[in-house]
C-alpha cells in the first residue's frame, strides 16, 4: 500500500499544507513562535503577577502544557476539514484516501518543532539542565503524535457525511483547554479524578514534560502504559472508522 510513489505524495501533501497556511501571511512561520509566547505571557501575568500563583519557573510550566495543547488541538481542528477540502484530489487521483488525515497532522510537526525549540530555550534560561530522561521526550512525542492521527482519521471521516464535526471539535478542544492541567499542577486534581487524567493522552504528555524538563525525573510507567494504550487505541479506533466509511466518501463529497 505505501510504494514510493505513495510516500512522495505524502510528503508533498505535507509540505504543501504547511506552505498555504503561512503563504498570505506578512509575518508567516514566526506566528508558530508568537502564538505560544504570547499565551504564556497573558496566564504569566493573569496567574503568576495578579493571582499570585506560587509556582516556581511559571513560563516554563506552562509551556509544557501549552505547546502540546496546541499541537492536538491545530492538528484535530485543520485534520478534520482534510477530506473536504482536498474534494477533488479524493476524486482524481488514485491514492489511498487515508493519507490526507496523516499528511494534514504530519505538516503540523513543523510547527511542533518550532515551539519545542522555544521551551527548551525557556527551560535551560530557568535553569533545568539536560539530563538523560530527555531521551524520553521522542517517544512522549510520537504517541502524541500517533493519537491525535487517530482521532483526526475518525473525525475527517465523520465530517463527510456530518458537516458539523468541526464545529464539535472547536467546542471540545475550548473544553479541553481547561480539562487538561495546563496553567494549574496535578496536585490540584481531586484525586478521584486523577486515574481519568492519566488516561487522557495529551494530559498525561503535560506530565510527562514537566516530570523530564522541571524535575529531571522519568515520568511514571503507569503513566507511560496509559499514553501507549490509549494512543494506539485511538489510532485503531480511528483506523477502523475511516476504513468502514471511505468507500462512500467519493459520492458524499
Amino acid at each position: 500500500m505505501w510504494s514510493g510513489d505513495y510516500v512522495f505524495v505524502l510528503e508533498n501533501l505535507v509540505f504543501k499544507d504547511f506552505k498555504i497556511r503561512y503563504r498570505n501571511m506578512s509575518l508567516g512561520i514566526f506566528w508558530s513562535l508568537l502564538n505560544p509566547l504570547i499565551m504564556m505571557g497573558v496566564l504569566t501575568f493573569v496567574l503568576k503577577v495578579i493571582l499570585k500563583n506560587p509556582t516556581p519557573a511559571y513560563p516554563v510550566f506552562l509551556l509544557c502544557g501549552l505547546v502540546p495543547f496546541n499541537f492536538f488541538t491545530l492538528s484535530w481542528s485543520t485534520g478534520t476539514n482534510c477530506l473536504i477540502e482536498s474534494a477533488g484530489l479524493v476524486k482524481r487521483v488514485p491514492v489511498p484516501r487515508i493519507v490526507l488525515p496523516v499528511a494534514s497532522v504530519l505538516s503540523n510537526c513543523v510547527q511542533l518543532a518550532i515551539q519545542l525549540v522555544i521551551l527548551f530555550v525557556f527551560a535551560l534560561y530557568f535553569g533545568f539542565g539536560i539530563n538523560r530522561y530527555w531521551l524520553l521526550l521522542p517517544v512522549v512525542w510520537f504517541f502524541e503524535i500517533v493519537f491525535v492521527t487517530g482521532l483526526v482519521m475518525a473525525c475527517s471521516a465523520l465530517d463527510v457525511y456530518v458537516r458539523d464535526m468541526r464545529y464539535v471539535v472547536e467546542s471540545t478542544n475550548v473544553i479541553l483547554f481547561w480539562l487538561v492541567p495546563i496553567f494549574y499542577g496535578f496536585e490540584a486534581v481531586p484525586a478521584r479524578f486523577r486515574e481519568l487524567y492519566h488516561y487522557n493522552p495529551v494530559a498525561a504528555i503535560v506530565l510527562a514534560l514537566r516530570n523530564i524538563l522541571m524535575h529531571a525525573t522519568p515520568p511514571p510507567a503507569s503513566l507511560m502504559w496509559k499514553l501507549v494504550a490509549s494512543s494506539l487505541l485511538a489510532l485503531a479506533g480511528g483506523y477502523f472508522i475511516f476504513r468502514s466509511l471511505e468507500r462512500r466518501f467519493y459520492e458524499r463529497l
